[in-house]
């Protein structure tokens, strides 16, 4: 199973969840990982960093890799992605560019460069990460963009139907970070979602349970 964004600290928790059910897990990113983190997934587990998943070049000859080291791919779970906090009036339609490459553009790539071998599968899930978060101020750019994860999701899962692949996203609320906690120093962090649960969904819409659960977008917001 590959897991994009596989770095940060949810694409982490994601990797673990999914390594701790028994399954092989490739870790692709565009950050360097730590040397505690490819030593905690090393062989038969793949580790690339370095990966522009914008760009289909490179995000096909990494999937390539894992497949050649793996010899199959059962699932994708798209957490690639980031944040800017920028008004319009204020702001620099270069962050709009920026965070739909981040967010859209990262999960059509991966999905059209793992396709081919979650078609072989006979098992595909495709998992994207969009946004649980209401429309605010600032936050345009951002969340225009996980909409567009949100109809991707849609419009893949209409367009696989009845070749044994699902495409379904999750929406989070506020995810408890470093980042966040460091970007929000006076939030009540009580509410906000932990990596952890998230990752309990992903390893709920990868299994055979959910194999009926087919382009829905399944909000996961903490206790509220």
């Amino acid at each position: 199973m590959v897991v994009t964004g596989a770095f940060g600290a949810l694409g982490s928790a994601v990797a673990r969840k999914l390594r701790a059910s028994g399954v092989t897990v490739a870790l692709l990113g565009r950050a360097p990982a730590s040397a505690a983190l490819a030593a905690e997934f090393a062989a038969p587990h793949v580790v690339l960093s370095g990966v522009d998943l914008a760009s289909i070049e490179e995000a096909s000859r990494a999937i390539g890799v894992v497949v050649a080291r793996t010899s199959r791919i059962d699932a994708l779970i798209n957490v690639a992605g980031g944040f800017r906090w920028e008004t319009l009036e204020g702001g620099d339609v270069a962050t709009w560019d920026l965070m739909f490459s981040m967010n859209l553009k990262t999960a059509v790539v991966a999905s059209k460069a793992a396709l081919p071998y979650l078609l072989k599968s006979g098992h595909g899930r495709i998992v994207n990460i969009g946004a649980g978060a209401a429309s605010a101020a600032g936050m345009g750019a951002y969340l225009a963009s996980k909409a567009g994860v949100e109809r991707l999701t849609e419009c893949l899962a209409a367009e696989l139907a009845g070749h044994d692949v699902t495409v379904n996203s999750i929406l989070p609320g506020i995810i408890d970070t470093p980042r966040n906690r460091a970007d929000m120093p006076a939030a009540d962090t009580k509410l906000w979602v932990q990596p952890d649960a998230i990752a309990d969904v992903v390893l709920f819409l990868v299994s055979d349970q959910a194999r009926a659960v087919n382009g829905a977008s399944i909000r996961v917001v903490g206790r509220g």
